[in-house]
């Protein structure tokens, strides 16, 4: 397991370094289908553009049940339950805490911040370290969207801006972060989200190229239906004109530290109310001291 393998951080506590055991990490997700880990090679490609594809995630059977849902909530609300009429409603809610959604957030999102003494870490096996931020989904007809390039350079950014990403040997953090799932193949050039690879640990300002979609900064990507896309937000993106025949079906989860909220938004309280306990974990009160979920068989 890669988690506490040569993780390299300082502790508070006079400099001691940080050690979590493996159990501050969950191993299965609130429905107890085991947490699908990064490989080395998606935590280098992370690390490295700001935004990692990994094709093929879900079923034909969750993209139908998906898409349906997604439908809608955008061209049919009034046939859903009030506190169903979004994108974490019906099915879609099982994509929050997918097993490779924890697998990415617990490397990438998640700092256990223990001393290994007093402090225990903030996630354990029934409690994720990690919350969701938000989300909202899009259902994109040809024509649709525009080119709205903004963020970059996160590891200038200042810590409450959010938008940063940091990283030392062994180890990074990104603060503000987004899971996509493309519910309708994608195919490059012809709408999906644009990235300048890179760009979150940029030093300098981006040239004034970036502000068209000519630049040979921009890259894109295709993938079939059911796909996850993981881009930090430190990263500099845009959406652009989808142009395919079939819309654009997609949901944008986004997730942040526990001690970290960016976005004005919480759950409907009926949709939480029906989730399972260890999902409910990612919507608890945003602190970090003492913020650790309790089991009654710990």
């Amino acid at each position: 397991m890669k988690y506490s393998d040569k993780y390299f951080a300082l502790d508070k506590d006079l400099g001691r370094p940080l050690t979590p055991g493996t159990e501050a990490y969950a191993t299965h997700n609130s429905t107890g289908r085991p947490v699908v880990e990064l490989t080395a090679e998606q935590r280098y490609a992370f690390d490295l553009r700001g935004w990692l594809l990994i094709e093929g995630v879900l079923s034909q059977d969750e993209i139908a049940a998906a898409k349906e849902h997604i439908y809608k909530v955008h061209h049919e609300p009034d046939s859903l339950l009030a506190h169903h009429r979004s994108s974490m409603g019906g099915p879609c809610v099982e994509l929050i805490d997918h097993p490779v959604i924890v697998g990415f957030m617990n490397e990438f999102v998640y700092q256990p911040f223990t001393d290994g003494v007093k402090t225990p870490p903030l996630g354990n096996q029934w409690s994720y370290g990690f919350r969701m931020e938000m989300s909202f989904s899009q259902y994109r007809a040809r024509g649709d969207g525009k080119f709205l390039p903004h963020n970059g350079n996160g590891m200038m950014r200042v810590p409450g801006d959010h938008h940063t990403y940091h990283a030392f040997p062994g180890q990074a953090h990104s603060c503000l972060t987004r899971a996509l799932w493309e519910l309708n193949p994608v195919a490059r050039g012809q709408g999906g989200t644009l990235f300048v690879s890179g760009s979150h640990k940029a030093a300098f300002v981006g040239p004034e190229s970036l502000r068209s979609m000519d630049s040979p900064f921009w890259q894109d990507y295709d993938c079939p239906a059911g796909s996850v896309l993981f881009f930090t937000e430190a990263v500099t993106h845009s959406s652009s004109v989808w142009d395919m025949d079939h819309p654009r079906v997609a949901i944008f989860n986004s997730y942040n530290a526990i001690g970290s909220k960016w976005h004005n938004w919480d759950p409907h309280p009926e949709l939480l109310a029906e989730m399972p306990p260890m999902r409910q974990t990612m919507f608890r009160p945003v602190y970090v001291g003492g913020n650790v979920v309790k089991h009654d068989d710990a």
